[in-house]
């Protein structure tokens, strides 16, 4: 170990490196794979949006906004929160990125020690952002359905408990929580005096109903909302997201990003503003359909539900080898997929995800079937 390697912190050393981008630099180096790693939508930001940042760079909107965000945005999101969730009076402040609102949610409200409730299968950042705080993750294994059980999220429960984060649709299984399953998680945090954090990033990508937040069924100052552009249009490079809920917490969410991001980028902001006045049922409907296009091109083969939300699947694994060495004889063949240890304890499942073109999907899908039919 060198003499700077020995510096590196004990927090850091507790974050490994994300396996999914481990995917992401091996597609670099391959000729024209079928990609199914990228967890982000293959369409263009809209035009509209995209212009409208430019004419903010063009008119020189390029220096800092208030830490809090762009007030005409700030008061937009505050008025569709509104009229969706009936808050009256919404606290809002635009991050940098969904990403970026949960590591100000984590500063502002973890000690080390206290403890936190994550759902198994996860989003990979939510384990390792606990940790760098010097919290605790507590995963609670919800297969084979992905169902929000509340008694087994009660079961995990202790002292140092403090938030229960859920995410729906889900991030990698797509799973999108029924409002029972949401209502029954709900009244378990304000039976414990939890705090929930629902990250709501594929909020618009709902293919089986409507969308019902965690925020308009839970108390009132009893879930802090996390949304974001990143998904809905396309603006991932752009990150963008915003947070509302108590008004303490964002105080202090607001403070903290005072010193560290500073404020969201501002042309993006002023974007932001078309972004939520863009209408994006026509790209939602396009991955209904290509969901249904990747379920029915693998129901054959695998043990796949067809699942609510986002733009992933979560088969399981063929055979009895594990995900990871079915990911590798996919990658072989020219089939990027993550592996589901790279989400969860177990290394059962692979995570798919369908933002390709449709001749992508059908290809890859033949793929992957003919491999489960040889692992048998």
């Amino acid at each position: 170990m060198t003499e700077f390697e020995a510096m590196i912190s004990q927090k850091c050393r507790k974050v490994d490196a994300s396996g999914i981008r481990k995917v992401f630099d091996l597609a670099a180096k391959m000729k024209d794979p079928i990609n199914f790693s990228i967890g982000q939508p293959h369409f263009d930001v809209p035009d509209a949006i995209k212009a409208e940042a430019i004419a903010a760079i063009q008119s020189g909107f390029n220096s800092y906004t208030p830490t809090q965000g762009y007030g005409p945005l700030r008061e937009q999101i505050a008025g569709l929160l509104t009229d969706e969730l009936g808050w009256p009076t919404p606290s809002v402040l635009v991050t940098s990125g969904v990403s970026g609102g949960l590591l100000l949610a984590f500063l502002a409200l973890l000690n080390p020690g206290d403890e936190v409730l994550i759902a198994d299968p996860y989003f990979v950042m939510y384990k390792h952002l606990v940790n760098l705080v010097g919290a605790t993750p507590v995963t609670v294994d919800t297969y084979p359905d992905f169902r929000l059980d509340p008694d087994k999220f009660a079961a995990k429960i202790t002292p140092r408990t403090k938030l229960l984060l859920i995410n729906s649709p889900a991030n990698p299984t797509g799973k999108l929580a029924s409002p029972d399953e949401l209502k029954a998680m709900l009244a378990l945090a304000d039976k414990h005096g939890l705090l929930v954090i629902s990250d709501e990033v594929y909020n618009e990508f709902c293919y089986d109903g409507r969308y019902v937040s965690a925020a308009r069924m839970g108390p009132p100052n009893g879930v802090l909302l996390l949304r974001g552009f990143s998904k809905t249009y396309g603006m991932t490079g752009w990150r963008m997201g915003y947070a509302a809920g108590p008004q303490a917490v964002i105080e202090q969410m607001t403070k903290l990003q005072q010193y560290t991001f500073v404020c969201a980028p501002s042309m993006a902001q002023k974007a932001c503003m078309v972004a939520l006045r863009t209408d994006m049922s026509s790209y939602v409907a396009e991955y209904r359909r290509k969901r249904d296009i990747i379920y029915d091109g693998l129901k054959g083969a695998f043990d796949v539900t067809r699942q609510g939300g986002a733009f992933y699947t979560f088969p399981k694994a063929p055979g009895s080898a594990g995900a990871t060495a079915f990911c590798e004889r996919a990658i072989a063949n020219n089939v990027l997929i993550i592996p589901g240890g790279v989400f969860s304890a177990r290394d059962t499942h692979f995570r798919l995800s369908f933002a390709a073109p449709d001749d992508r999907l059908k290809m890859g899908a033949e793929i992957l079937c003919r491999l489960a039919r040889q692992a048998g």
